[in-house]
């Protein structure tokens, strides 16, 4: 015991002094084997200890100095505890610490993965459709996804729903910075721009938004189910003003929209009154469709895009296009209004706004970008098969195109006691 233990680590002393605690603890336990005279005789010179065996002259160092100077059973008994305590209270912090060290770098592994996605899920252009999957607006999204080059590194266009209000919920979040980057485009149709004149946005103005670019025009359209007892315009109106309390007409929004209003006019070309109807709130072409498929509305007012992409399914019927002629494609046979004696065209623009918080140079750039998307012959096939007919413009030109339409838009729907 002479002898301090030399080299080795921490742990090690810890253990070799304890072996000794425990030498002496269990010799005075047996009686015998050590007499407890020989606690006592012990060296005093060099001390049990946690740490070390320690010389004489370094006790005054120790807090506890009565318990190391002290030679007998029960404190060599609570020096083998302590030490042993001692020794696996290091173990596990030192424990501790490399599991701390590891799950740190974990961490800070999953958040560089997680920080990445962000980085790349900003970088990704992203297309908001202002109402719920299925309709025209949605098809818009998807057409330009197919033309549009995808950026360098990037996935391909992210198309994000946001329904409400028949396009008022992405049209605040815009405005507000909540959504919307430079990268993040809104398709906005005819319908947006008639709830911007109506004033259903709020206090909008279109110079909240940058008008970035048409991409078609589309019709209005009147669709019933397969099954259902008409088979053109005419015997549907005749129906209607003979008991308009019984055929429910399904539209997307509410009283004034672009879909009542087809209906309206109609109506009034038979010298009825659309106030009479009975109609039900929808979101979107594709609700409409779903709507009519499970029998909820018996009519619905919509555009013919979306027609074009349901007729092929053989569940519904279109009676009647709100075009000056009849549309080339899958519709080419289904007659106009006009044809049937309704003097009633709506034409319907599709396209794309941004953040009017986003800089000239990334407007500048998507508009070049459109320009030269809509030049290629590829975008002329995506369009048509989209049901869409030809209408392209962008920038300022645009720009002034809305500013036009909302002002014709509010003086029609004034006129109809639609806005004050």
């Amino acid at each position: 015991m002479n002898e301090s233990p030399q080299g080795g680590n921490r742990q090690t002393r810890i253990a070799a002094d304890a072996n000794r605690c425990a030498a002496f603890a269990i010799a005075g336990w047996r009686g015998g084997d050590l007499p407890d005279g020989s606690f006592r005789n012990t060296e005093s010179r060099m001390k049990v200890w946690a740490g070390s065996m320690r010389p004489h002259h370094r006790i005054n160092k120790n807090k506890i100095y009565k318990v190391e100077t002290r030679h007998d059973p029960n404190t060599y008994l609570y020096l083998y505890l302590y030490s042993r305590a001692h020794f696996h209270l290091s173990v596990a912090l030192r424990l501790i610490a490399v599991m701390t060290s590891t799950i740190r770098h974990s961490m800070l592994l999953l958040l560089a993965g997680v920080l990445s996605l962000c980085a790349l899920s900003a970088q990704a252009t992203e297309c908001i459709v202002p109402a719920k999957p299925g309709g025209g607006m949605d098809g818009a999204c998807k057409m330009m996804r197919k033309v549009l080059p995808a950026k360098e590194g990037a996935p391909e266009i992210k198309i994000s729903y946001l329904p409400g209000g028949i396009g008022a919920v992405a049209w605040s979040s815009v405005v507000s910075q909540r959504r919307g980057g430079p990268d993040t485009l809104v398709t906005f149709s005819g319908g947006s721009l008639l709830n911007l004149a109506q004033g259903k946005y709020g206090k909008a103005a279109v110079s909240d938004v940058r008008w970035l670019a048409g991409v078609g025009t589309d019709y209005g359209m009147i669709a019933v189910r397969s099954d259902a007892p008409y088979k053109n315009l005419r015997e549907l109106v005749e129906a209607m003003g003979n008991d308009p309390g019984k055929i429910t007409i399904g539209v997307s929004g509410t009283v004034g929209s672009q879909d009542w209003l087809k209906v309206a006019m109609i109506a009034r070309r038979a010298d009825i009154d659309p106030k009479n109807f009975r109609f039900v709130a929808l979101e979107g072409g594709g609700d409409s469709f779903t709507a009519l498929q499970a029998n909820h509305v018996q009519v619905i007012s919509g555009d013919a895009s979306e027609a074009a992409a349901y007729i092929k399914e053989g569940k519904f019927r279109i009676l009647a296009v709100l075009a000056e002629e009849r549309l080339p494609g899958v519709l080419s046979g289904v007659a106009t209004a006009r044809e049937q004696g309704f003097d009633v065209v709506w034409p319907i623009i599709r396209g794309f706004y941004m953040s009017a918080h986003a800089s000239d140079a990334d407007y500048q750039r998507w508009v070049a970008i459109f320009d030269r998307a809509m030049a290629t012959e590829e975008f002329k096939r995506q369009r048509a098969a989209s049901g869409l007919y030809p209408f392209s413009m962008t920038g300022s030109q645009l720009t002034e195109y809305v500013r036009k339409i909302v002002e014709q838009y509010r003086k029609q729907s004034q006129e109809l006691g639609l806005v004050r």
